[in-house]
């Protein structure tokens, strides 16, 4: 279907609107303040629009007007029935009023360059040539890319990307990684056993259990604060660091990431839906993990 370059424009700002409204409907004098044009003219495309099929009219006080999934096919877009934002970063700030919707990779086989088709809802005139942008994390592959901005296609809402560095993380789960034979103490040993185990199996920190529950964690911080105040004696429940996080053992990579992140903290026990435990998670797991994946790039480039 040809549209006018008015129609795309008018559709684009109805997207644009649409989408930071959270799937209100919009009204004709909002689209009209958005691209500058008289509120006339957007009543007439937006007749025009809805005898094509693009949008449709939403009646009543909170009414105006909502994009039809063939709207959004006329210019070649998806219309999701559950989006997830995939922002656009400049430096360290999201573009609020921006969002990606696909990106289409091409030159892929040449060696020097790897350029992107990435479609965006929302305005455009924030980014120039020649500016760094950040895009993602996008859903379930946790992608993200940085690159450069080489092109802008205002009238597709379009950005022409030269990428210099793709990163994903593996869509895994915690489990499939974890070690599963976990090392344990009990709370009512002592200090001097945990520092026994530490050094035996050469780690840095041991789950305490109850009845097979996670109820605190002792590393080799707590057991050398002990020895240095002369607790070797004491019993584990007293140098355990209680507020022990744990992690669903279906959870995914980028979720144990994002929560050793939030917590700053290096390891995880994994549990089931009983909270029993069923391996351990390490943050040198996790890079183990991903450093195979980058090794199979470089053995293959």
């Amino acid at each position: 279907m040809k549209l006018t370059p008015v129609q795309r424009e008018v559709l684009l700002a109805l997207f644009d609107l649409y989408h930071r409204s959270r799937g209100e409907a919009i009204k004709g004098e909002d689209i009209a303040r958005l691209i500058n044009r008289n509120p006339g003219t957007i009543r007439n495309q937006m007749q025009a629009l809805r005898s094509l099929g693009l949008v449709e009219g939403v009646p009543g006080p909170k009414g105006g007007y909502r994009p039809t999934r063939e709207g959004y096919t006329s210019l070649n877009m998806t219309k999701f029935e559950k989006e997830a934002p995939v922002p656009i970063w400049i430096n360290d700030t999201a573009l609020e009023s921006l969002s990606v919707t696909e990106v289409d990779l091409i030159s892929i086989p040449d060696p020097n360059s790897c350029k992107a088709y990435v479609r965006c809802v929302g305005d455009l005139k924030n980014l120039q040539v020649g500016q760094k942008v950040r895009i993602g994390p996008m859903p379930i592959t946790k992608l993200i890319m940085e690159g450069t901005v080489i092109g802008r296609d205002d009238i597709d809402n379009v950005l022409l990307i030269e990428i210099m560095e793709m990163i994903s993380i593996p869509k895994e789960k915690i489990i499939d990684i974890a070690t599963k034979n976990v090392t344990s103490i009990s709370p009512k040993q002592s200090v001097r056993d945990a520092a026994k185990i530490l050094l035996k199996e050469k780690i840095r920190g041991v789950p305490v259990l109850y009845n097979g529950t996670p109820v605190g964690i002792i590393s080799t911080t707590d057991v050398a604060r002990a020895l240095a105040m002369g607790m070797e004696d004491s019993s584990v429940r007293e140098l355990m660091t209680s507020n022990v996080l744990t992690i669903h053992q279906d959870a995914y990579l980028w979720q144990a990431i994002e929560k050793m992140e939030n917590y700053n903290i290096s390891r995880l026990i994994v549990v089931d839906s009983d909270g029993k435990v069923k391996g351990i998670v390490t943050r040198t797991d996790i890079l183990c993990r991903i450093g195979k994946l980058c090794q199979a790039i470089s053995s293959f480039s």
